[in-house]
């Protein structure tokens, strides 16, 4: 069993190497650069990943692109702001020498917020398929949250993929901006109609889900922060559809 590692990237010359250096369980890295403006490409290169140039056409699209590019019929897709745990790599090294039982993996991911690990939330575990076999798995979504389709087996990794989110809270409101647009842009597509309880009921209750319901006081200040963010995400996100909604 050989894995293609895949990577796609806009300027993420931070995190790269965190990620690529992660990756020692695999035989070969695939990045798929959308045009980057900063040292991504070269980082990359020099880590020894094969790394593609391709306009942007999607979360999904991009991953598709960067699988369809591997030698490898396995497939590890991360993101360049995750990396492995040592014990996720060790836990894919033991698949990889008795062979794989199932056609696609999801692993936990465990994401770091503020400088701080979020246990709750709503954050935690937050499984997604991340290994898989492309020959029954392609990625799928229009616009944002694209997920792995399985047509076959799927089983569950237990060691966490890291997933190192905003370092700042303007960190998040920048990417927040680009994912409210995306989200917008996605329910004018599906001609959802925004009315009152979309800008009035759904952001406070989706901070009462957030900070309560799933714990999130748990994650002291840093839990009061990503409550309140998604509040305002879901009103951004209305807000943006609304207005960008052709007038009645």
């Amino acid at each position: 069993m050989k894995i293609s590692a895949t990577i796609i990237t806009f300027n993420e010359q931070k995190s790269i190497a965190r990620a690529i250096e992660s990756l020692r369980c695999c035989d070969e890295v695939v990045v798929v650069d959308s045009g980057s403006t900063d040292r991504t490409a070269e980082i990359a290169h020099r880590l020894g990943a094969r790394v593609i140039e391709h306009p942007w056409e999607g979360f999904a699209k991009q991953k598709n692109v960067a699988a369809e590019a591997a030698s490898h019929d396995w497939i590890l897709s991360i993101d360049a702001d995750e990396s492995l745990s040592e014990a996720l790599e060790a836990e894919i090294w033991q698949i990889k020498k008795r062979g794989p039982e199932f056609d696609a993996y999801t692993v936990p991911r465990l994401a770091q917020y503020l400088g701080r690990w979020i246990l709750h939330s709503g954050w935690y575990p937050d499984r997604k398929v991340r290994l898989y076999d492309r020959r029954k798995a392609r990625w799928v979504g229009s616009y944002v949250h694209e997920s792995v389709q399985v047509d076959g087996r799927i089983g569950h990794l237990e060691a966490n993929l890291l997933h190192y989110t905003c370092d700042s809270l303007s960190q998040h409101l920048e990417t927040m901006n680009r994912y409210t647009t995306l989200a917008a842009e996605q329910l004018v597509a599906e001609k959802v109609r925004i009315g009152w309880r979309h800008l009035l009921v759904d952001p406070p209750w989706t901070f009462f889900r957030t900070y309560f319901l799933k714990l999130g006081f748990l994650d002291g200040v840093e839990g009061l922060a990503i409550a309140y963010m998604a509040a305002v995400y879901n009103f951004v996100k209305y807000a943006k559809a609304k207005f960008m909604s052709p007038e009645e």
